[in-house]
């Protein structure tokens, strides 16, 4: 299926044409994903779990519990 040179280049224009439209809506969309460097509270671990007894205590429970009593014996 040969196309002429004419219908090929309005093809890419209307291609291009559409591209752009796309992008310059993206560019309109603001990127949530980023953070601002002000919003980074640096004094906060954010990682870190808080109450680690009731994590332990919640996944894992009589395992770990054994494991400290095992642990206390030879202290």
């Amino acid at each position: 299926m040969t196309q002429s040179y004419e219908t090929r280049i309005e093809m890419i224009r209307k291609a291009a044409a559409k591209f752009n439209n796309k992008m310059k809506t993206n560019i309109r969309i603001k990127d949530y994903t980023k953070v601002e460097v002000e919003d980074i509270d640096e004094s906060v671990n954010i990682n870190a779990w808080t109450d680690s007894e009731k994590y332990v205590d919640e996944y894992y429970g009589d395992r770990a519990r054994e494991q400290s009593s095992y642990e206390s014996e030879w202290n």
